[in-house]
């Protein structure tokens, strides 16, 4: 039967109370439904209803302001938040870390690979994406919060042919939100102004196995057969409801850039180069370690620089440039529009690009740190009441043949003069990010290094590298003193390599 076309207000009553809803979705509003999501908030202000809900979200939700979880982020709404990523909410990450509502931090590759196990309706994921970090039962089990440690375990540890793997059952989905730019009568969906793909396919799959229902959001209503056969992304006979939204924008910040989404280029040098300071420095450092051909990942935050760094340069030309989104090619985007590029060459749904990445096709990714300790461990998903989540973070950096942690030396107050072929600290960081012991445990040094592989720690003054024999610093900053400047702001005693080796002054002109 052709899908049904609703007005947003009859779409919201289709959620039932207590319900499981995957959302598609990335940060910035990117491919995001935000009119279905703001109208199931203004249901549950007027009724009360749905209530108890259950999000899966396999990418973080919203721009820190208008849209995504934040938008549900109400006691009652929301009973589970299931989730990739959280940043990008931090009105629901604050009810997550009050404890009233639960929630689940998983890797976004394992929860964009779920909906596939869950179209067809196979056991779930087996995975080796996280072991030995807080996503480990034997750990933490991926509870971000004291209210969800005595809920159900949704993810195991078992042995198969005498390793390891972590196996994440399927769960029900009761109702798939998914959005796209053409819908026709039929339901049928096409992505042409998106700039993701993202998994809304294997959402609405999994919502049809779970016998659900499937809600598309789009901008544009056409008659049958006016979208061509190999542009429907989402076939029809997966869809039960339709609702329109013209105001429907690429991003929460672009209304649409045709560079975003494939119909043009945009010539890199009109994007704004860095400004000379301490992150400009960082991704210079860190652009040392590129190379021709070489597959590149770039995750959100500090590591985004690197793209800004290799487009000033000319070096996004020798190498290929990803994003775990499903971006292939061109320069990502950074800020609240991470997950997104300028000129991409391809764009594939986020599952296979983590199919990709789970494979070992990365050869270098540059990703954050918020903190990092003497054992190698990398936290970047919760320091303090501070709730971030991982997203694609773990798949990333445990499958990449080199890894470049990207971050200053100290956080909140620093204060640096860059020029001149040198570094001054004017105002030190009242904050440590080189710890004893972190937080969480999203980056397990022991086990990279019983890998071998690579794992580089770029700060704006000093260059650590993980080795057999522990964290070593291996550079610094020309002009700075290694006792007074790097090591009395460390919390651990790392070795040093002599002579000390100082970091290119051309980083710092």
């Amino acid at each position: 039967m052709p899908a049904v076309i609703l007005s947003l207000e009859e779409a919201a009553q289709k959620i039932p109370t207590g319900a499981c809803v995957a959302i598609q979705g990335s940060g910035g509003g990117v491919a995001e439904p935000t009119a279905m999501i703001r109208a199931i908030r203004q249901r549950f202000d007027r009724e009360g209803a749905p209530r108890q809900l259950t999000l899966v979200h396999a990418t973080g939700l919203g721009d820190r302001d208008t849209c995504g979880t934040d938008l549900l982020a109400v006691p009652g709404l929301v009973k589970r938040d299931i989730a990739g990523h959280l940043a990008m909410a931090p009105q629901m990450g604050k009810l997550i870390t009050d404890n009233v509502v639960e929630c689940y931090n998983f890797p976004q590759g394992v929860i964009s690979h779920l909906y596939t196990a869950i179209g067809g309706r196979r056991p779930g994921v087996f995975t080796k994406v996280g072991l030995r970090t807080y996503i480990d039962p034997r750990v933490e089990g991926g509870r971000m919060n004291a209210l969800t440690r005595g809920q159900e375990q949704l993810v195991r540890v078992m042995e198969i042919d005498g390793e390891e793997w972590l196996y994440f059952p399927r769960i029900k989905i009761d109702v798939a939100l998914i959005r796209g730019t053409y819908v026709d009568t039929h339901g049928n969906l096409s992505y042409e102004e998106e700039a993701v793909l993202l998994e809304g396919n294997a959402i609405a799959q999994a919502a049809r196995a779970s016998g659900g229902i499937v809600i598309v959001q789009a901008k544009y209503l056409v008659e049958v057969g006016t979208i061509p056969p190999k542009s429907v992304r989402v076939p029809g006979v997966g869809v039960d409801f339709i609702v329109i939204d013209p105001k429907q924008s690429q991003t929460s910040k672009t209304y649409f850039h045709p560079a975003l989404s494939g119909q043009s280029r945009v010539p890199v040098s009109e994007l704004p180069p860095l400004p000379l300071d301490e992150r400009k420095v960082i991704a210079r450092r860190a652009a040392k370690e590129l190379y021709p051909r070489a597959v590149v990942n770039l995750g959100v935050g500090m590591p985004d620089g690197v793209a800004s760094v290799a487009a000033e340069t000319g070096l996004h030309q020798t190498l290929t440039l990803t994003v775990e989104q499903g971006l292939v090619g061109g320069v990502p985007v950074g800020g609240i529009e991470f997950g997104v590029s300028f000129n991409p060459e391809a764009i594939i749904p986020e599952d296979q690009q983590f199919n990709f990445y789970d494979g070992g096709n990365l050869e270098l990714a540059f990703l954050g740190m918020a903190q990092a300790d003497g054992e190698g461990n990398v936290n970047v998903s919760k320091v303090g009441r501070l709730l971030t989540g991982c997203g694609g973070f773990i798949n990333i950096s445990q499958n990449a043949k080199k890894v470049v942690f990207c971050g200053t030396l100290t956080a909140k107050g620093l204060d640096c003069d860059v020029g001149g072929g040198r570094l001054q600290i004017k105002t030190e960081g009242s904050i440590r990010k080189f710890v004893e012991r972190v937080e969480q445990i999203t980056f397990n040094g022991s086990l990279a290094r019983e890998s071998g592989r690579k794992i580089l720690y770029v700060t704006e003054r000093a260059v650590f590298e993980l080795r057999p024999e522990g964290m070593t610093l291996i550079e610094i900053a020309p002009g700075l003193d290694v006792e007074k400047d790097v090591l009395a702001h460390v919390g651990f005693r790392p070795h040093i390599v002599s002579p000390l080796p100082v970091m290119d002054a051309a980083f710092f002109t």
